[in-house]
C-alpha cells in the first residue's frame, strides 16, 4: 500500500453547524429540520435520546437523566453554533436552564436551545402577548405548559389538546385535525396568534395557509426552535421556512 499525501480543509458547516437531540419516538422534527436547513453549507447533526412509548412526567424525568449521554454522541470535533433539545413538554417539566446545563456539560456548543424558550422569544419578536395553544398532550402535561407560558407573562385565553399519551400516535395525528383545532382556538376572544406545541406534530405545511386564512401569526415548536437556532448561528437567510416568524424577523422573501 502506497502512502499518499493529503491536506485538511474546513468543516462541512462553513455556513453554520447545528446539533439536534431528538426523542427516540419522534418521527417529525428531523424531517422538518432537514427541509428548513437544506443549504449545503449548513451542517446538521442528529442524536437520539431514549424516550418512553408514553409521554408523561415519569418518562420525561428519565430523559433528564439521559440527556447528557445523548448530547455526548454528537460529533466531538464539531464546533456547534447551537444544539437543541427537541422536546417542548420535556423542557417544560425539566426546566430550560437545567436543559441548557445538561447539554453544555456533554458537548461543545455556543448555545443550548429548546422549543419552549424559542417560543417565548418568537412571540416577543412578533409582538404577541396572547395566543391560543394547540397540543397533543395529556391534561397533566398540557396544563403545566399553559401555566409556564402564563408565568412568563403571556395570556393563553384558549387552549385545546388531543389528549394523546402514546407518542407513536402523535406523529399520526392528521394535519387536517391540527388545522381544525387551530381554527377553533383562533375564534376565541383575545387570541392574537396560534402556538402548535410538540415537535412530533406534523405542522410545517400548515403554517403558511393558516396565517393567510386567520390573519395572525402561527408558530410551531419546530419552527420556533429552528428560528432560534438559525438566529444564534447567523444563518436565518439560508433557511427555507414558512410563516411570518422567518419572513418578518429574519427577512426571508
Amino acid at each position: 500500500m502506497t502512502s499518499f499525501p493529503y491536506t485538511l480543509t474546513s468543516s462541512i458547516g462553513d455556513g453554520g453547524t447545528l446539533g439536534l437531540i431528538v426523542l427516540q419516538v419522534d418521527e417529525t422534527i428531523e424531517h422538518d429540520f432537514r427541509r428548513i436547513f437544506s443549504s449545503p453549507d449548513v451542517a446538521l447533526y442528529i442524536t437520539r435520546i431514549r424516550s418512553g412509548a408514553e409521554l408523561n412526567p415519569d418518562t420525561i424525568a428519565q430523559m433528564e437523566l439521559d440527556l447528557p449521554a445523548a448530547a455526548s454522541l454528537l460529533p466531538p470535533a464539531a464546533e456547534f453554533d447551537a444544539v437543541g433539545y427537541a422536546c417542548t413538554s420535556g423542557t417544560t417539566l425539566i426546566g430550560p436552564d437545567k436543559v441548557a446545563d445538561l447539554i453544555k456539560s456533554a458537548c461543545k456548543t455556543r448555545f443550548a436551545a429548546n422549543p419552549l424558550t424559542a417560543a417565548f422569544d418568537a412571540m416577543r419578536a412578533l409582538d404577541v402577548r396572547s395566543f391560543g395553544l394547540v397540543s397533543p398532550y395529556i391534561e397533566e402535561v398540557a396544563s403545566s405548559m399553559k401555566t409556564v407560558f402564563e408565568q412568563e407573562g403571556f395570556s393563553v385565553p384558549a387552549s385545546v389538546s388531543f389528549g394523546e399519551e402514546v407518542e407513536a400516535r402523535v406523529a399520526r395525528i392528521d394535519p387536517v385535525s391540527i388545522r381544525k383545532a387551530a381554527i377553533h382556538v383562533s375564534q376565541q376572544p383575545g387570541v392574537e396568534a396560534i402556538f402548535l406545541s410538540c415537535t412530533n406534530l406534523r405542522t410545517l405545511d400548515l403554517i403558511e395557509d393558516l396565517e393567510q386564512e386567520l390573519d395572525m401569526p402561527v408558530i410551531s415548536s419546530n419552527l420556533a426552535l429552528a428560528w432560534q437556532m438559525a438566529s444564534v448561528a447567523g444563518i436565518g437567510s439560508r433557511a427555507c421556512a414558512p410563516g411570518r416568524l422567518f419572513r418578518t424577523v429574519v427577512g426571508l422573501d
